[in-house]
């Protein structure tokens, strides 16, 4: 077990049995007065029997996690962990609502959501707006529905910033599940609204430059998030010759390395690819529809730009006492690729980021991939919350 000793304690712990890792974190947590704790677990647990030892050791606390491609915490970069961080009630105000049957989403009942989390917050802390408010969503990965459901909220909460992440299930692509209420759901968003008397500020990077060449998406499935056809060829073909390999040897390390973007208000977003299919087709993790124009970006040095992201931070906000922080596993992987991941977890470890690598991540009102996006928390408190 590792733990983070700060205002807002967190733990780390690598026992294999879920039950035993449970104790693990509750015995360190156990003395935090908490208004919340969120934990990020490997999908590979027993988790009926983890769901079980949290209901029954966290009796009485507000406890929101979800499953993982991978876990970040005082362990740094870790799988078949449990990491988890309790926001204390002497800092945070928290309220959350639970979206169900994503399938079924419409705008309505998403804004009806965000909209009753938010009054419920500000019932408790009056003064509750965007400078001292913030927003977590945790939603299935497996969904297709991140884009609405991120668009949404974000919408009915105005200025108060939404940031996320998709749930994972370790690249299996089986089940992706939220925890709630003392189980795991499948086919639902988690939103949490929260004010606190701790400056904190969100954040996004990612590490590419966008190439010139135009890919145009000429035949797609937008619901399965399939792309047919770019540039009137068959997709794999036609990216496979875009970045020089063969389309036979595409793997998950070709789509981290050279993934598309699209521009959206003069800002270049990842779309990135989930996996080849049999057919010749390409799946993505993000929103995809005919017409779309897409251009292949080369990775820059990902560790550089994980420093630079974190020295700008210190820079201009102060030392980090925790980083909330949502990781695409395609960035796992292209670290795995070329043999940076010890030396980003040590970056991850000395801001004090707590997190996961997911299957997609939120950033205002964009699902996007292949990012870290986060909110940081400064170590020096400001006065009344209200």
């Amino acid at each position: 077990m590792t733990m983070l000793s700060s205002t807002i304690p967190a733990v780390h712990s690598t026992c294999a049995h879920a039950r035993d890792a449970v104790r693990e974190v509750h015995a360190a947590l156990a003395n935090c007065d908490a208004e919340l704790v969120l934990f990020f677990c490997s999908s590979r647990f027993d988790l009926d029997a983890l769901a079980d030892e949290m209901r029954e050791r966290f009796r009485g606390t507000r406890v929101i996690g979800c499953t993982t491609a991978g876990e970040i915490g005082p362990a740094g970069y870790r799988n078949d962990s449990l990491v988890a961080v309790a926001l204390p009630r002497a800092l945070f105000t928290v309220e959350t609502a639970l979206l169900e049957d994503l399938q079924t989403f419409t705008i309505a009942s998403g804004h009806a959501c965000a909209l009753d989390a938010l009054h419920d917050l500000e019932r408790r802390a009056p003064r509750a707006s965007g400078a001292n408010s913030f927003a977590l969503l945790l939603i299935d990965g497996l969904s297709v529905r991140e884009e609405p459901v991120t668009r949404t909220l974000q919408g009915a909460l105005g200025d108060i910033a939404l940031v996320g992440g998709s749930a994972a299930d370790d690249l299996r692509f089986e089940r992706t599940a939220i925890f709630y209420d003392g189980r795991f759901r499948d086919d639902c968003a988690a939103l949490i609204v929260a004010s606190t008397a701790l400056p904190f500020r969100t954040f996004k990077t990612q590490h590419f430059r966008c190439g010139a060449e135009r890919l145009v998406v000429t035949q797609a499935d937008a619901e399965r998030r399939t792309v047919s056809e770019i540039n009137g060829l068959p997709a794999a073909e036609e990216y496979a010759r875009l970045i020089g390999a063969r389309v036979e040897d595409l793997s998950p390390g070709h789509f981290a390395a050279a993934p598309v973007v699209v521009l959206i208000d003069g800002t270049d977003y990842v779309r990135s690819i989930q996996k080849l299919n049999p057919d010749g087709s390409l799946t993505f993790y993000c929103a995809i529809e005919e017409g779309l124009v897409l251009r292949v970006a080369r990775a820059l040095d990902l560790v550089d730009n994980l420093q630079a992201t974190f020295g700008d931070l210190r820079d201009s906000f102060g030392e980090p006492q925790l980083v909330l922080a949502w990781d695409c596993i395609l960035r796992h992987l292209e670290m795995m690729q070329r043999g940076t991941r010890d030396t980003a977890a040590e970056v991850l470890k000395a801001n004090h980021a707590v997190g996961f690598s997911t299957y997609g991540e939120q950033y205002g009102g964009v699902h996007v991939n292949q990012t870290l996006t986060g909110i940081v928390f400064s170590r020096a408190p400001e006065p009344d919350r209200g």
